[in-house]
């Protein structure tokens, strides 16, 4: 009996675990294994190397960036910055007048922040410094701070505090940000303290809305805050694989690709 196709994303996890144990890997070897073509094979080293999660070499690829190893807020905000910013854009438009929010640290949700400028009547929670310090200047709209530990290089706050904060209340929308969405469907962050805070971001809502870019979808980080189960929608980006989004529908979850 043939073995029942791959989706993208769960072939790309498969390799990344082989290169984790072999630190190398061949075109011709990922061939035979998957059973697809090289260009297929090339087609998932380049896009892993863009998410820099190994390194092409001639003929193959090598171990690349660790698995739990997280970029900087800086460095986050310079990858698929376009995406980003259309997918928080995107999600602005969602939030009506008189909404009580909660929105995740991130860069993309950063971008959603931006465009709640010109919002009335609006309540926002949220544990990122730099989001709340942007929603300050906007008239029509109220920020309550989870306060806690400051992640240094992360401007968040973790914690006992901030996780007792979002445990006492509940918001009509949370606006969730991630890592990594693993093949099996995990949503997943480098951070124990970080995935911690997003499980309990996760729960406050009454719908809650995955802002991920596509770089996001296949990979894998080390602590797992919750499953593609938990959302109600899903904004992402057009180079998103179909199968990918298609699974997510299958799900009955909402999907809008910007």
């Amino acid at each position: 009996m043939a073995a029942e196709p791959m989706f993208a994303e769960e072939r790309q996890n498969q390799i990344l675990q082989l290169l984790r144990r072999q630190k190398k890997l061949l075109v011709s070897e990922l061939c035979d294994t998957f059973g697809v073509s090289p260009a297929t094979i090339r087609n998932d080293l380049n896009d892993l190397e863009r998410q820099g999660l190994l390194r092409r070499t001639h003929g193959g690829a090598i171990a690349g960036t660790k698995i739990n190893f997280e970029p900087t807020s800086v460095e986050k905000d310079v990858a698929n910055r376009e995406q980003k910013m259309a997918i928080g854009q995107a999600a602005a438009e969602l939030v009506e007048e008189g909404d009580t929010i909660a929105v995740d640290t991130g860069t993309t949700t950063y971008y959603l922040a931006q465009a709640l400028s010109g919002k009335s009547r609006l309540t926002v929670v949220t544990p990122d410094l730099v989001i709340a310090r942007t929603l300050e200047d906007y008239a029509g709209v109220s920020v309550i701070l989870a306060g806690g530990q400051v992640r240094k290089g992360f401007s968040c706050t973790v914690g006992a505090i901030t996780n007792g904060v979002l445990q006492s209340l509940a918001v009509d929308k949370v606006f969730l940000a991630t890592n990594s969405v693993s093949a099996a469907g995990e949503l997943c962050t480098p951070d124990i303290e970080q995935a911690e805070v997003k499980k309990n971001l996760r729960r406050m809502g009454n719908q809650v809305i995955l802002l991920c870019d596509s770089s996001k979808f296949g990979t894998q980080s080390f602590a797992k805050f919750g499953e593609l189960q938990d959302l109600d929608m899903v904004i992402t980006d057009r180079r998103a694989d179909p199968e990918t989004l298609q699974r997510l529908r299958a799900m009955e979850i909402a999907v809008e690709a910007v």
